[in-house]
């Protein structure tokens, strides 16, 4: 079974102590085995960051753009490769991991424009012979945490951007499929990013811990559950650190009477079922206005949920993979227990499916609830698997009554024809990123992405402009040079025009 290194300085580091291992979830069998950092791994990473960043701050944004060019290319030259680790180690289907890269990509794009995102402002004569301007300076060291369901899309929200702003960067991803994430760091490398600039470490709460009490860190960005985010941001900004925590997520759709039915069943099941549910932006619940809605959506949803295509992530022409872990797969279905328990109409039942071939794989075919009201567990917990649950309202403006009552803010979308109703839920819902007709609005990469609530701790979101401000310190300078034949009394009364 072969180990999966750290990546510090430049180097694959292995090292021996606690270790565990990478599981293939379309088999269930374990691939690899990851070594979890200690403390000592965590500062030499430090270290090396420490040592690049004096040279990489002052290399000129152009000549950091240049680096993400060569990055950019050698992602889509990889692309197969890519796809190929993500399938293996978290179970998405190939054609998924593919697009999960191409998003990922974007935010590469993005960072390209280093010398037009990072210009200050300036302005001439302010006040007698005085000009004033900002500059973007970097942070410094700053640290991602990043979750096991998007392996490459999510680390890239990070540290393309924090890099070209001209801090070094040092990424904690998941230890479930950390294969990809350190091939693409190794490209970052191979683009001619210098060394120390980068690492990659392999962990757990020691290490996440390590980042958060190391007082060379200044800033640190997290995507995952609720509990964990509160806890980053709470410890992280008790030490001074700028901290994004993205946690969970509970995604309402709602359907409209005038909704064009066929159109978002197909963009739910897609929503909904698409990579196993594993997606903080997946839509997990219904809300459909009216008992005939409800009723037509259900005939058109079960026979498409039956049909769906489920089998082990690395064959082609599949809907779903496996969940990621068994752990993953068992606790879906204890949801599943749950709310057959309390009540809920439980459409298709996709719990004891297996795939021929791979009987051990972490396999669970996809599940519809109908008639799910707001105190049950299914409708107030993130359950992070292929469950769409169905709620019954009599209004829009039950529908956003319910949404807004909901501690999660992540994302929403509504489906209908009528322009006004989509103008009063842009306008009053209170979720931080909405679709219209659209199920799955993650913001392309030149706007930001982030929710309300319990969905984001910390005042910026994730990549685009906010990411820009985020990994910065704005400077301001006000300077004047006085004429040499001129000499100006002291001036006691706070200065103004």
């Amino acid at each position: 079974m072969s180990v999966i290194p750290h990546l510090i300085n430049g180097e694959l580091v292995t090292e021996n102590g606690r270790a565990v291992d990478v599981f293939n979830p379309s088999t269930g069998q374990a691939i690899h085995k990851l070594p979890l950092a200690s403390q000592a791994t965590i500062q030499k990473a430090i270290d090396a960051a420490k040592a690049a960043f004096p040279a990489w701050r002052n290399t000129p944004p152009a000549k950091r753009a240049q680096v993400m060019f060569r990055f950019k290319q050698l992602l889509e030259q990889n692309e197969a490769r890519i796809s190929q680790l993500i399938s293996e180690e978290h179970g998405k289907t190939l054609e998924d991991a593919a697009g999960e890269l191409k998003r990922g990509i974007e935010n590469v794009e993005f960072a390209c424009a280093a010398p037009e995102i990072l210009k200050g402002e300036y302005s001439r004569n302010v006040g007698p012979n005085i000009d004033a301007w900002s500059d973007f300076q970097p942070l410094g060291i700053v640290a991602g945490i990043t979750p096991f369901n998007f392996p490459a899309m999510v680390p890239l929200w990070m540290y393309p951007l924090a890099i070209v702003c001209g801090n070094c960067f040092i990424l904690k991803p998941s230890e479930r499929d950390p294969s990809s994430t350190l091939l693409i760091a190794q490209l970052l490398l191979e683009a001619g990013l210098p060394k120390g600039v980068m690492s990659v470490v392999h962990g757990d709460k020691t290490a996440v811990d390590a980042l958060i009490e190391a007082p060379e860190v200044k800033a640190l960005s997290f995507v995952g559950s609720t509990p964990i985010a509160e806890y980053i941001y709470a410890e992280g900004t008790k030490r001074g650190k700028r901290v994004q925590a993205l946690g969970g997520a509970k995604n309402h759709a709602v359907l409209m009477p005038d909704a064009d039915l066929d159109n978002a069943v197909s963009a739910l099941m897609g929503a909904a079922y698409g990579s196993c549910g594993e997606r903080c932006m997946a839509i997990s619940v219904a809300v459909c206005v009216g008992d005939q809605v409800a009723d037509a959506l259900v005939a058109k949803l079960v026979p498409q949920i039956k049909a769906l295509k489920i089998g082990a992530g690395t064959s082609c022409g599949l809907d779903m993979g496996p969940l990621v872990t068994g752990q993953a797969r068992d606790k879906v279905s204890g949801y599943v227990d749950d709310g057959v328990a309390a009540g809920a109409t439980l459409v298709v039942d996709g719990r004891g499916f297996s795939v021929a071939g791979h009987e051990e794989g972490f396999f669970l075919g996809g599940c519809l609830f109908d008639n799910v009201t707001p105190e049950m567990r299914i409708y107030k917990e993130e359950i992070f698997g292929p469950v769409l649950c169905i709620v019954r309202v009599n209004s829009l403006e039950e529908a956003m009554q319910l949404i807004n009552d909901h501690e999660y803010g992540n994302g929403t979308c509504i489906f209908t024809r009528d322009g006004e109703a989509a103008r009063l839920f842009c306008d009053e819902i209170e979720v931080g990123m909405v679709g219209v007709n659209v199920p799955l609005p993650v913001p392309v990469a030149y706007h930001s992405f982030g929710g309300w609530k319990r969905s984001l701790f910390g005042d910026l979101h994730a990549y685009g402009p906010d990411g820009v401000r985020f990994y910065t310190r704005r400077k301001a300078i006000t300077q004047r040079w006085p004429q040499r034949a001129s000499h100006e009394a002291s001036q006691f009364a706070f200065p103004s025009l």
